[in-house]
């Protein structure tokens, strides 16, 4: 029989911790060849402005391939819906048959995006950073927030938003949290303040300049995940020192690093794999001036690991 598994019991049995942990072998098994990834599916909405993903692989020697429906409708909190939705769906990688329906509703989505955020601080961050900036509001920008702080004891932080009033309400919204979080009426406060950048928006422009970026600061962007999303200037990527990313594969096609790829303002081999990093701690920050940079594009090996992990955890 199918298991079909719900969101309520997806969310009591996964541990922030060991969901972290299993993304770093994860990258690292992708970037050591170890895991079938075929390219991403993806399909465009204008009127409501929306998209749909569906990435899907298998990890060698597994007994399960993964294939994960995910949505994203940005207009959906003005009608009082969540703006992400999906599913994931395992397969036995040896006969074919369905073992289980994850109806997380996008939720494991959400959480494997930013323990991958997690990651990349980890590895790429100062050791000690003197604030964190968020640059959305929505829930990717909460979670990622949220899952920060089993990588850094930082608490400073500030956000910032298009509509500051939204940047407000998320202030309000964490109130209960372990941050002392104050609004950044502009995003150049953001910078003047905080080296440890989050960026999880659905803009088609860039934000982030690399004037505004302060010897130090490590960014990561989790927003550019299809064709034509932008969050950071090409010129951001010129600057850094280390740019790390999920896919090289992935990053030619999309995601910020592809625009400074097109640009020729970098080559390929500026780009570092965050699963080398895992595997190297050497290829990531070595020194507290460094600028240093993420571009978080979504792999398959993520869903792939979290469904593993809700499976097991059951």
């Amino acid at each position: 029989m199918t298991r079909i598994v719900l969101l309520e019991q997806i969310k009591k049995v996964l541990d922030p911790l060991q969901v972290i942990r299993s993304l770093e072998e994860g990258f690292a098994a992708y970037s050591e060849g170890r895991v079938t990834v075929p390219p991403v599916g993806h399909l465009y909405f204008d009127e409501p402005p929306g998209d749909c993903h569906i990435k899907y692989g298998y990890l060698g020697g597994s007994d399960a391939f993964v294939i994960k429906v995910a949505t994203g409708f940005y207009r959906n909190p003005d009608i009082g819906l969540p703006s992400s939705n999906g599913l994931i769906l395992v397969f036995n990688r040896r006969t074919g048959n369905p073992e289980a329906i994850l109806l997380d509703q996008g939720w494991l989505t959400d959480a494997r995006t930013a323990a991958a955020g997690a990651v990349a601080a980890k590895y790429l961050a100062r050791s000690k950073p003197q604030g964190i900036g968020i640059i959305g509001t929505g829930t990717q920008a909460r979670m990622q927030l949220e899952w920060l702080s089993y990588v850094t004891a930082c608490r400073e932080v500030k956000v910032w938003g298009r509509d500051i009033q939204k940047a407000e309400l998320f202030r309000r919204g964490m109130a209960e949290s372990p941050f002392s979080i104050r609004v950044a009426p502009h995003l150049d406060d953001l910078f003047a303040d905080c080296d440890l950048i989050i960026s999880a928006t659905p803009s088609r422009e860039p934000l982030i300049h690399a004037g505004q970026i302060r010897p130090g600061t490590h960014i990561t962007a989790v927003g550019a995940d299809g064709g034509g999303k932008q969050e950071l200037d090409a010129t951001v990527f010129e600057k850094a020192d280390v740019c790390a990313v999920d896919s090289v594969a992935q990053c030619r096609e999309y995601g910020d690093s592809s625009y400074a790829l097109r640009r020729g303002l970098i080559t390929e081999d500026k780009l570092i794999e965050l699963g080398r990093i895992v595997r190297n701690p050497g290829l990531g920050r070595r020194s507290e001036e460094q600028i240093t940079v993420a571009d978080l594009t979504g792999v398959a090996v993520q869903d792939i690991q979290i469904a593993k992990l809700v499976l097991e955890s059951l």
